[in-house]
């Protein structure tokens, strides 16, 4: 008898034990480019019971879809809405890659490994087929101006020498024990991790990645369904990859893969296990008219309503009418299978809201003839050792795309691209066996007008009262008032009238104070011109604002000029690749040195525009709070042509 109860003793202990090490939420490690299906994505994790999942650093992918100062900032604000100012951001970083391949501390990923050296300029390869202005970069950065109306600060901001590295938070939270990653942007900062601490992958416990195209046919220039036979397809329907601007060139790619191919090709074959969401998943749960006004009918909590409010103005500014079949749920659905992936941790590939499949893939890299030495190469070319001990002839070793519209990529005769760099191929010899996403799965309820399972999941997650923004503006400053400070000018006698042109550099916006020190009776300053070519960049139109707040000179209009150098492609970051990214470069006049956060906010600030005429992109001249900005034409149309006003610079 004594002898059955010690083994009962010991069965129950052996079962408590076990079930307390089952019962360890799941880390994550959140690397993120931070575009607005990141936000959602990372809200939705942020919503679980944290028994179960629990995010633990987030790093800043730094060379896709935003740019590091604005990035961070908008995670900070994003976490401190939510309550969740314990999570470690990492961002950027000063380290380079010695000409033998050697990595050093802390490399920044502001560049994809192809373009990386000593310093953080260098080229955009990859990176110009993100547009820089409206409906790019300067949307993202400022969330469409959402984020300055909605999010509340804490004392969390990016402050020069004590900003922690992508690569410091990395180490911390892979070293401290075992941790999921999550990949939705490019993939530098894990493939730098993966290439300099080999010894601690062994931590990393599954990679999900959002990204690339496999399958896939894309829908976009494709004709609607029930559209009358005249309507023809465009040459891009049907491509496997969604690179909007250059699907001319490669009708492979997909944007966070093509980013940084040979990092994404370091991820996937670096023996941990691998879940993809690719595009022919994604391309299966569009934001559809239904699901959209079920978002809009349930928004009780702040996060939801800002997720809503970003969700709205894509809609209203979308590229053409076809939104509601062309816009995805990217990152946040990838989240969704992540979660359902992990709390199905016994069975991984069983997943509630998606088709699973495993499928042997690998990343291109470089097109084929491999060994094909043209100077586009700059692993290979010119050089007697290949860099990283990569192998002559081997398939990193043939043309690597250079530009989008590379003409390597174009050949007389065929309609459609041949560039592959950054295909997620099907690959039986070279491939990696990785777990894929092919199919949303529909919702058994056939009542329901949402007709995919993760619809629910996501509307759910986002209107529990459990873990919600503790933080919001309302909450913190109640009786807060938006006030235009402008001066009286009655029985003054203006001085000359000055047009001020400045790249929002920290030694633009001192001058800029000194000029507004200046008595009016000397130097009237008409109107401020800048643009987003230069040393900060489009989205800091925030900061002159601010400035502008601060010495009660909200009178003054603000006009934004050219994302691009005169003469150059509108997809291009010539000249502008001398500035640094790093230190003492973009990232610190983007947030002035650390100092922009501890401005008063203006009233005034970037606003992305929503055309009477719906689906098209304008700058309308107006005043505040109907307008988003001024392009600097119709700011100086406003001025008085007939008056000798001089520029600043």
């Amino acid at each position: 008898m004594e002898q059955w109860r010690l083994l009962l003793f010991l069965f129950v202990a052996f079962v408590g034990f076990f079930g307390e090490v089952d019962a360890k939420p799941r880390r994550i490690l959140f690397d993120t480019d931070v575009n607005s299906d990141d936000i959602y994505a990372l809200i939705y994790f942020l919503k679980q019971n944290r028994s179960e999942i629990e995010i633990e650093a987030i790093s800043i992918s730094a060379n896709a879809f935003s740019n590091a100062g604005h990035a961070v900032n908008h995670i900070y604000d994003v976490l401190h809405m939510m309550g969740r100012d314990d999570i470690s951001v990492g961002v950027g970083g000063e380290g380079g890659i010695l000409p033998n391949g050697t990595i050093l501390a802390n490399v920044g990923g502001y560049l994809p490994l192809i373009e990386q050296d000593m310093s953080t300029t260098g080229n955009c390869r990859y990176r110009q087929a993100i547009y820089r202005g409206e409906g790019g970069l300067l949307s993202v950065d400022t969330n469409y101006g959402l984020r300055r109306k909605f999010l509340p600060m804490g004392d969390r901001h990016y402050i020069p020498l004590r900003q922690p590295t992508a690569q410091n938070v990395m180490i911390n939270a892979i070293s401290a024990g075992p941790i999921t990653v999550f990949l939705s942007g490019s993939h530098t900062n894990l493939a730098i991790f993966l290439m300099t601490h080999p010894h601690l992958k062994q931590n990393i416990e599954h990679i999900y990645v959002m990204g690339g195209g496999v399958r896939s046919k894309s829908p976009f220039g494709c004709c609607p369904e029930h559209s009358a036979t005249s309507c023809q397809p465009s040459q891009f329907c049907g491509d496997t990859g969604n690179l909007y601007t250059g699907q001319a060139s490669n009708p492979y790619a997909e944007f966070n893969i093509f980013t940084d191919p040979f990092a994404a090709y370091q991820v996937f074959h670096s023996g941990i296990p691998l879940t993809l969401v690719p595009l022919d998943a994604t391309n299966t749960i569009p934001i559809n008219k239904d699901f959209f006004t079920a978002f809009q009918q349930h928004r009780s909590t702040y996060e939801a309503e800002y997720c809503f409010q970003m969700l709205n103005i894509i809609r209203d500014t979308w590229f053409d009418d076809s939104f509601y079949e062309s816009y995805f749920m990217w990152d946040s659905f990838a989240a969704g299978v992540a979660v359902s992936s992990m709390k199905n941790q016994h069975c991984e590939d069983e997943n509630e809201f998606a088709e699973m499949e495993y499928m042997n893939l690998t990343v291109v890299t470089s097109n084929k003839p491999h060994g094909l030495y043209d100077g586009s190469n700059p692993f290979f070319d010119s050089r007697a050792t290949p860099k990283f001990g990569l192998q002559k002839n081997g398939v990193h070793s043939g043309h690597v795309q250079t530009e989008l519209h590379d003409p390597f990529c174009r050949v007389d005769g065929i309609e459609k691209g041949i560039c592959q760099d950054g295909y997620t191929k099907e690959e039986d010899g070279a491939g990696v066996r990785v777990l894929v996403a092919t199919k949303a799965k529909l919702n058994p309820d056939k009542q329901s007008i949402l007709d995919r399972k993760f619809y629910i999941s996501f509307l759910n997650a986002l209107n529990q009262p459990q873990q919600s923004a503790q933080f919001n503006r309302t909450s913190q400053l109640p009786y807060h008032q938006e006030i235009l400070r402008k001066p009286s000018y009655k029985h003054k006698v203006f001085g000359k009238p000055v047009v001020f042109d400045m790249d929002m550099s920290v030694g633009d916006l001192v001058a800029l104070i000194y000029l507004l020190k200046v008595p009016v009776e000397e130097i009237n300053i008409k109107g401020i011109l800048v643009n987003g070519n230069g040393w900060a960049n489009a989205a800091t139109i925030d900061i002159v604002y601010d400035v502008l707040h601060m010495m009660g000179r909200d009178d003054i209009p603000v006009g934004l000029g050219s994302f691009t150098a005169l003469g150059t492609p509108f997809l291009n970051c010539k000249y502008v690749n001398a500035i640094p990214h790093g230190s003492g470069g973009l990232i610190d006049s983007d947030t002035l040195f650390g100092l922009a956060h501890n401005l008063q906010q203006s009233p005034r600030r970037y606003r992305h525009f929503v055309s009477a005429t719906k689906f098209s992109f304008h700058a309308l001249a107006c005043n505040f709070p109907k307008c988003h900005y001024l392009d600097s034409g119709t700011l100086l149309k406003m001025i008085d042509n007939h008056l000798p006003w001089k520029f600043g610079r």
